[in-house]
């Protein structure tokens, strides 16, 4: 497939972009209490093998009960190819024309793909806290770059993930025995409250329970549809 604006000169140009943005980025810790948090979100994209046609959901649970309160979806093609260290500007469009469509805003977003673990320290769930001013949070199934030391057997344990002696964030370990996470800031929140905070939305699985119900409306709206 040729793609429109995915050549050199225009990825250059989104890469100082990305350098740019990178500066707004905050790892103060600003999420409250936990009793205090309401609401947190999901948000994920989906795309069929072969197509260009991408369904995104934001999916909005109460932080306490995980029940689902809100969901707000688009559907849409995309402008722009998979490529590593550039997915916010194949997502992020989708993923914001659902936050549009929400009736309130989420008390935080836990985005499926990386935040400060990036080569720029911007990945989608930094580029999404930016754009909305949204406390957010990576979680990543596999690693896109960085080195750690191998993480214990045992939930809640972890690592700190490195890159030339800085952190970019940390491998966690959200079920005994199961492959860890990949858990980086995205906005507005530190390293370790953003490991416990997905500790804490695990639910005796791998996933957090907001990336579970996004993941699974979108892949229902992906069924649902002549575009699958």
């Amino acid at each position: 497939m040729k793609w429109p604006n995915a050549d050199g000169e225009h990825l250059e140009k989104l890469r100082a972009l990305q350098e740019q943005l990178a500066a707004s980025v905050s790892l103060n810790d600003e999420l409250p209490p936990w009793s205090d948090i309401s609401t947190v979100a999901g948000a994920d994209v989906s795309v069929s093998r072969g197509s260009r046609h991408a369904f995104a959901a934001v999916v909005v649970l109460d932080a306490k009960t995980f029940e689902v309160l809100e969901t707000a979806e688009f559907e849409d093609e995309l402008t722009f190819p998979y490529i590593p260290g550039y997915l916010s500007f194949r997502e992020l469009p989708l993923l914001l024309k659902c936050m549009e469509r929400l009736n309130s805003k989420p008390g935080m977003v836990i985005c499926d793909g990386q935040g400060l673990a990036h080569p720029r320290r911007f990945g989608i769930a930094c580029h999404f806290g930016v754009e909305t001013g949204l406390i957010t949070i990576g979680c990543g199934k596999s690693k896109l770059i960085g080195d750690h030391k191998e993480v214990g057997f045992k939930r809640g344990s972890f690592r700190q993930l490195t890159m030339n002696g800085e952190q970019i964030g940390e491998v966690l370990r959200t079920r005994d025995g199961v492959a860890p996470l990949y858990i980086s800031p995205g906005h507005r929140i530190s390293f370790r409250r953003a490991s416990r905070t997905i500790l804490r939305l695990c639910r005796g699985v791998r996933q957090p329970e907001p990336i579970r119900a996004a993941h699974l409306h979108v892949n229902l709206m992906r069924k649902a549809s002549p575009h699958r």
